[in-house]
Order: C-alpha cells, then structure tokens, then sequence
C-alpha cells in the first residue's frame, strides 16, 4: 500500500513538472499577444532649405495617437495618425508656413532584452498631406504623398498593460505644395517622441 501511495505521488509530481513549464509558456505566450492602444508627444524636424534672405524654422511640436496588434513576442502590426506639426520660412516681408499630417501603417519587430525592456524597429508606408500657406497671393497649395515611413524605438513596460515607448520615425519625400512662392519639393520628416502604450 505504501508503495503505491510513493508510485502515486511520483507520478503525480512527474506530471506536474512536465505540464507546469507547459502552462507557464502558454501563459506567457497569452500575454505577449494582444491590442493595445497608445499616444505620443515629440518633435518633428523636416529638410528645410531657405532662399538666401530667408529663415527657416524648420522644428515644432508633433504628436501621434496608435492602435495595434501584437501578433506574439516579436511582431506586430500598428495604425497611427500623426499631426507632424508645422515649418515656417520668412524674409522680406514674406512669410510661407507649411503643415503636414500623416496616416501610417506599419509592421514592428521586437527584441526583448528582458521581460520590461525592448528594443524595437518599425517599416511602412504613410499617407500624408502638407498645406502651404503664404501672405502672397498664389502662395497656398496642399499636397499629398504615399511612401515609407520607417523608425526605431525602446519600450520599457511599468506592468503587464502598460509601457513607455522613446521613438524615432521618418517619413520619406513627403511633397510640397507646387505654388507661386514654393517650387515643388520633397522633404523628410523626422520625429523623435516620447508615448505611453496600454495593452487590453
């Protein structure tokens, strides 16, 4: 009797050790997937190359709001919007101030260094829009651009919901309006930002 009790208990205990590490990984594996939603506050920098007689003030403040999917550990899939703020160039008497918005859609590829800590890289593409407008007659125009957008970033998680994400992202040949004051161009803009993420 004693034997079985002792066989019993052995195999009770051989069970719970193959079945623990197995309950543990799908746990983990639950938590590593998921939506989550989140926002962000920075600044932008576009390529801003002014007239001689010309300034240029080419940073403001940009901020973003997010949603994605985490697919597992490693990947997944996140839409934002982003207001990139606005550049100003004047002299003369002349002044031209030029906004710009963005949608973008993205893949993001995680590299856990620990369970709080990750670095992570982002690439897609955004569909953006740049208003120009001047003091000029003829010095107004918008236009839109669809191309990559591309960045990297650090996220530490406070908890299980719940993280900080320190990010930089470009959006690639975003086009200027075509107008009396501005030739058409291309500009990249930069934005390096400071979000809080929170995972359902």
């Amino acid at each position: 009797m004693k034997s079985n009790k002792v066989l019993a208990a052995g195999l009770f205990g051989a069970a719970l050790a193959v079945s623990a590490p197995a309950a543990f990984a799908q746990a983990k594996s639950a938590a590593d997937t998921g939506w989550y939603v989140g926002g962000s506050i920075g600044q932008s920098k576009t390529d801003c190359e002014s007239a001689p007689g010309f300034s240029c003030d080419d940073k403001d403040t940009a901020y973003k709001i997010f949603g994605g999917y985490q697919i597992n550990r490693n990947f997944g899939a996140e839409l934002g919007y982003t207001d990139l703020g606005k550049v100003t160039a004047s002299g003369g008497g002349l002044s031209v101030e030029s906004k710009a918005t963005a949608w973008d859609l993205v893949g993001v590829g995680a590299f856990p260094l620990s369970n709080q800590f990750s670095i992570y890289g982002k690439l897609g593409f955004y569909s953006g829009e740049v208003k120009v407008s001047s003091n000029v007659a003829g010095g107004s125009g918008k236009k839109t651009t669809t191309d990559l957008t591309y960045g990297a970033g650090v996220q530490y998680n406070f908890m299980r919901n719940l993280g900080a994400r320190l990010e930089w992202q470009r959006y690639a040949s975003a086009k200027q309006p075509d107008t009396t004051v501005t030739a058409e161009d291309k500009s990249d803009i930069d934005v390096l930002s400071l979000g809080i993420v929170y995972k359902f």
